[in-house]
């Protein structure tokens, strides 16, 4: 096992023992629990508290987990009740149109597939929830995009190379911020075939109660059921049921 592995499967062991002893463990508690070395261990508790995954008492010298472990907690909770909540608009989409439909989010330049509702076509998108794909790249990821400042958006992507995996992919910067003017016109944004060959993809951002975007979803069809009458349906739904979900969320239009 490489030094970095073995550390980073110390600091995972020593989460996960603090995590049941909330009362709190100091430096040599863990040790003796864990059978690690004394420097080492004193390193990695530093190292921790110091980013906020842990906190130590001033007066018993113990270590409890931080702030930050719990921040990562609610940023899962709110993933989780987030995808809940969008689950039945989800499948009124998959009923309306009998295609893929997935809900992600926005993590650096990349969107990550959260819940995904399956069609029962035999030619269908082959996808998985938890894959992350380069938001530039996707429909539902530049939907992400969107709400994003000009600022923010050149920030995320000012060192990020742009990698084309079809001729469609948008392959600069300047492609992609126009492109995102135009989701932004629109309230949508599509994938012709940017990142998975004959796959045509319609999404929307899903906003919370500031109007943040928190999430997108999307619907796709393979090029040989696309038609631009179904495209059109396509859009009317998939925006009707993302300010359904957004309108769960608190969000107002206009605000």
């Amino acid at each position: 096992m490489g030094e970095a592995v073995k550390s980073a499967d110390r600091v995972l062991r020593i989460l996960e023992l603090l995590t049941d002893h909330p009362e709190g463990l100091t430096l040599t508690e863990i040790r003796v629990h864990l059978d690690l070395p004394k420097s080492s261990t004193h390193s990695l508790l530093a190292t921790m508290t110091s980013r906020g995954f842990l906190s130590q008492d001033p007066r018993t010298r113990g270590y409890r987990v931080g702030i930050r472990l719990w921040q990562a907690g609610q940023s899962y909770l709110a993933v989780s009740d987030l995808e809940r909540l969008a689950l039945p608009y989800m499948e009124t989409l998959r009923d309306l149109l009998n295609e893929t439909v997935q809900l992600a989010i926005l993590d650096g330049t990349e969107n990550v597939y959260v819940a995904k509702v399956d069609s029962d076509q035999q030619l269908r998108l082959e996808s998985r929830v938890g894959a992350r794909l380069p938001a530039y790249a996707t429909g539902v990821g530049k939907a992400l995009l969107s709400g994003l400042s000009d600022a923010g958006l050149r920030e995320r992507f000012q060192d990020v190379t742009f990698t084309r995996f079809t001729p469609q992919t948008i392959g600069s910067y300047e492609v992609l911020a126009k492109e995102i003017e135009t989701v932004r016109a629109t309230g949508h944004a599509t994938d012709n075939s940017e990142y998975t060959p004959g796959v045509f993809c319609v999404a929307a951002p899903i906003r919370g109660a500031q109007g943040e975007v928190r999430a997108a979803i999307s619907v796709s069809v393979p090029d040989v059921r696309k038609s631009p009458a179904f495209i059109e349906r396509i859009t009317a739904a998939v925006l009707e049921q993302a300010a359904a979900v957004s309108l769960r969320l608190g969000f107002s239009p206009g605000t």
